[in-house]
């Protein structure tokens, strides 16, 4: 479960990241959720850092999305004490206050979904794919 939503969760915003580079009224300049060129290539790089988990790493899908979360809530808490009406987030990227907010609920949601999946689905099998051979009886 781990892995399928770490794959929902980098379509996500790899897609969110390349919206962003088109002009649209929900993401860029003039956008709901103001982002810039940098803030864009942020969306994409988390994106493909799940999805490249998520594919080559499955087991450690949900502690990425705890990562990832941990991340975005910082980052909420920074916007929202340090550029509170909007400007550049750690004289990084661009953003505004609903950024500010969608990081936050994004953080929870990341987390939560980590949390939740964490060690699901993950039992070891054995490499012939049975049941493990009885220890060998010491010799006499």
């Amino acid at each position: 479960m781990a892995k399928k939503l770490a794959l929902f969760f980098g379509i996500v915003f790899v897609l969110v990241g390349i919206l962003g580079f088109i002009p649209n009224p929900l993401v860029g300049p003039t956008g709901i959720f103001d982002t810039d060129m940098m803030h864009n290539i942020v969306h994409v790089v988390f994106g493909l850092i799940l999805l490249a988990v998520a594919m080559w790493a499955p087991a450690k899908s949900a502690l990425w999305m705890i990562i990832l979360g941990i991340v975005y809530i910082v980052l909420a808490i920074i916007g929202l004490l340090m550029v509170p009406n909007g400007g550049q987030l750690l004289g990084l990227v661009a953003t505004n206050m609903a950024d500010h907010w969608l990081h936050a609920v994004l953080g929870i949601v990341l987390i939560i979904a980590g949390f939740m999946t964490k060690g699901k689905g993950m039992a070891p099998v054995p490499a012939s794919g049975g049941s493990m051979p009885p220890p060998a009886a010491p010799m006499a």
